[in-house]
């Protein structure tokens, strides 16, 4: 199977596990707790004043900000998710942590995108401590977003430790610099 069909199959994977969970868990929420509702299985009670299910909705960003803000999130959900599928293909080969945070965050995108597209709001539901409610697609892009960072963040340390040890860079040398320094 061509690499790049593959690497596509991962990203609408992961993509489409987030999409499904975040529109099943909504759509379950709308139908079994009423808007302004809080839920929990009574087995759980006891973790009400920390954590609890509440239905809630959305005009803004992710965790309740920039609220009546639908049209321009709306705009931003397409163009993100344009950048993801266009930048996609470009992630070398070994870069499977990035392609994993890449299809989370466009679940994410996608998932609230279609509460927009249909309810011109986005169902909230999950409530913990004093957090701003959010829900599984909120949850996904900033997941991703993390995962995306985190492994930045150590791949730059190893390439400073690298570099510190004396080992020769694991970059790609570009031979262009190369042959202008020489000519100079």
């Amino acid at each position: 199977m061509n690499s790049k069909v593959k690497d596509y199959l991962i990203l609408f994977g992961v993509a489409g596990i987030s999409i499904t969970l975040d529109q099943w868990t909504k759509w379950w929420v709308r139908e079994n707790v009423e808007f302004g509702g809080q839920w929990l299985p009574e087995w759980l009670n006891w973790l009400s004043p920390y954590a609890r299910l509440v239905h809630w909705y959305n005009s803004g960003a992710a965790f309740g900000i920039f609220q009546n803000g639908n049209l321009v999130f709306t705009i931003l959900a397409f163009v993100v998710i344009g950048a993801i599928v266009y930048y996609f293909p470009r992630v070398e080969d070994e870069g499977w942590v990035l392609k994993f945070a890449m299809g989370l965050q466009l679940g994410g995108a996608v998932g609230n995108l279609i509460d927009r597209l249909i309810m011109q709001k986005v169902t909230d539901f999950i409530s913990v401590w004093n957090f701003p409610v959010f829900n599984i697609a909120d949850a996904s892009i900033s997941v991703g977003v993390a995962v995306l960072l985190l492994d930045v963040w150590l791949k730059e340390r190893a390439e400073k430790l690298r570099a510190a040890s004396g080992e020769p860079s694991s970059e790609p040398i570009n031979n262009t610099n190369q042959e202008s320094v020489k000519e100079g």
